[in-house]
């Protein structure tokens, strides 16, 4: 089997039209009848030229050649650089049945999340060693890609593409099959690193992602369904993309499909700036839409993996989620950018520092926070133990808040508001459509809060805006609410045709709604 895909074309060319002709045959030439008019196109044409010629300015060529790139050298070269990775489980069933799905095949279903579809046999062959008899039997259960790091055979690769595997095998391109062993795995970026024992193996050189530019070719080589040393190529899409994963990704259009995973993502100087990680797809297949995790975020993740077996980064305790346009103009921060705290979670570093929910956090160590997603990855990048300043948007003002950032670890889920047994204080009710009451004793000492009133009914555009009974309103119009008097004259202010700003907390989450007197 060829290691390299067939050569791409290397010429496009194209001829635009002939140039104008500089001089007209003379009148009452043989043969050559003068047309009438067209003496003072002629003569443009030369002064057109001339100043041209005297400007600088391009002049029209008879063919323009534009060469595309030819991969050839860089496959030839790196090739021998990229392993296919093949993992296996043991389980107590028959292998090798009559109704096994491929292991490609059903690595695709399992990555992209498709339903398996119903196997062929509806009766498969019995176990004959009996249930619970003899040794454990052994299948592949998927097959991925990966890149050697070093010459004593550190191979990074996709933390998807070994989860769950009792045993890694490695396919070099001479065809030897070496076991490997897992150094780590980090789920939260989808980096792992194994380890095979060879010397003298041929290695990848890292690029610099900060050079990458949108628009710009990348070549990929990885196992597609098992097929080694496949080459695909496309450009950059977009850079920086968000997915809603730790990382923000490359996106291109090379066509990756199951089996590329965790091999590499190659600039034209042959270094590698990313991992193919992920396609989106409605039906599983590709449809031009790749993505690949940045080569530098892989690199911190894998340094880590090979001294420490883990990743450590820190964390702050705070549940974010977007700021949103809308809510951005309402309430005065301008355009739609920070991370909007929903939850502090109860004597975590943010609860102790003074966080509150609802605030905005724009900025971290003097680094701003575009999008939401920016908050946990400039804190995940800081090591547990430094002190950290957040600058937070709260009630129409920022303010900076030092904060002890922790390590990370698994979030523990805020506990919900108790009702109090008993009569509830009477329900008032504002102009903006909603009736309120004040909040108990116990339910603030639930909430956390020091104030705010408990929604009974919501109508007109109090309810179109999507608030409903039992939310808590925290604040109107960048005023905190202490109580319903309060609320009720703070309601009462609103111009009619104004949209206002609420901070609602629903549960264990905290979000700005947009109530519109009018639509």
């Amino acid at each position: 089997m060829s290691h390299a895909s067939p050569p791409i074309s290397p010429i496009l060319c194209f001829d635009p039209a002939p140039p104008l002709a500089a001089r007209r045959p003379a009148a009452g030439s043989p043969g050559q009848a003068r047309p009438a008019g067209r003496g003072w196109r002629a003569w443009l044409a030369v002064a057109v030229v001339a100043i041209a010629a005297a400007t600088g300015w391009p002049q029209p060529s008879h063919a323009q050649t534009v060469t595309l790139p030819d991969f050839s050298e860089i496959a030839e070269r790196l090739s021998p650089t990229v392993v296919n990775i093949r993992t296996v489980e043991r389980r107590g069933g028959a292998a090798g049945s009559p109704g096994e799905v491929d292991p490609n095949i059903e690595e695709f279903f399992r990555r992209f999340g498709i339903p398996m579809p119903n196997r062929p046999d509806r009766n498969p062959a019995p176990n004959p060693r009996g249930p619970g008899g003899g040794d454990e039997d052994q299948r592949q259960r998927g097959v991925g890609s990966g890149f050697i790091l070093t010459a004593d055979g550190f191979i990074m690769t996709n933390a998807h593409v070994i989860d769950g595997a009792d045993e890694v095998i490695v396919t070099l391109t001479d065809k030897r099959e070496l076991k490997a062993r897992i150094i780590g795995a980090d789920r939260r970026t989808d980096v792992a690193v194994v380890k095979i024992e060879a010397t003298g193996l041929p290695f990848v050189k890292i690029g610099d992602v900060n050079r990458l530019k949108v628009g710009e070719w990348v070549m990929a080589i990885g196992s597609p369904f098992g097929l080694e040393n496949t080459v695909t190529a496309g450009i950059v899409s977009a850079k920086q993309r968000d997915t809603g994963d730790y990382l923000n990704f490359i996106q291109t259009d090379v066509a990756i499909n199951p089996g590329n995973s965790g091999g590499p993502l190659l600039n034209l100087r042959g270094e590698v700036v990313g991992i193919n990680s992920q396609i989106y797809s409605r039906s599983g297949g590709f449809q031009g839409i790749s993505f690949a995790i940045p080569i530098d975020d892989a690199m911190r993740v894998a340094d880590q993996l090979r001294t420490v077996g883990r990743v450590i980064r820190g964390r702050i305790g705070v549940t974010i989620a977007p700021v949103t346009k809308e809510v951005a103009e309402s309430i005065g921060l301008g355009k739609a950018a920070g991370a909007l705290v929903q939850s502090v979670e109860k004597d975590g570093p943010a609860d102790k520092a003074g966080v509150e929910a609802g605030d905005i956090i724009v900025r971290v160590d003097g680094k701003t926070v575009e999008r939401s997603g920016d908050l946990p990855r400039l804190v995940g990048a800081t090591k547990p133990g430094t002190r950290t300043t957040l600058q937070v948007f709260r009630r129409g003002a920022t303010r900076d808040i030092a904060v002890a950032v922790a390590e990370f670890e698994p979030d523990r889920p805020a506990r919900r508001a108790a009702a109090e047994p008993g009569a509830q204080p009477p329900a008032a009710k504002a102009a903006i459509g909603l009736s309120v009451t004040d909040l108990t004793d116990a339910q603030k000492r639930d909430l956390r809060v020091r104030g705010g009133v408990r929604v009974e009914s919501a109508e007109g555009a109090a309810a179109r805006a999507g608030l409903r009974e039992g939310d808590v309103i925290l604040s109107l119009d960048n005023t905190e609410v202490t109580d319903s008097k309060q609320f009720m004259a703070l309601a009462a202010k609103v111009e009619k045709a104004r949209a206002v700003s609420v901070l609602v907390r629903r549960g264990e989450w905290t979000n700005y709604f947009v109530i519109r007197p009018t639509r």
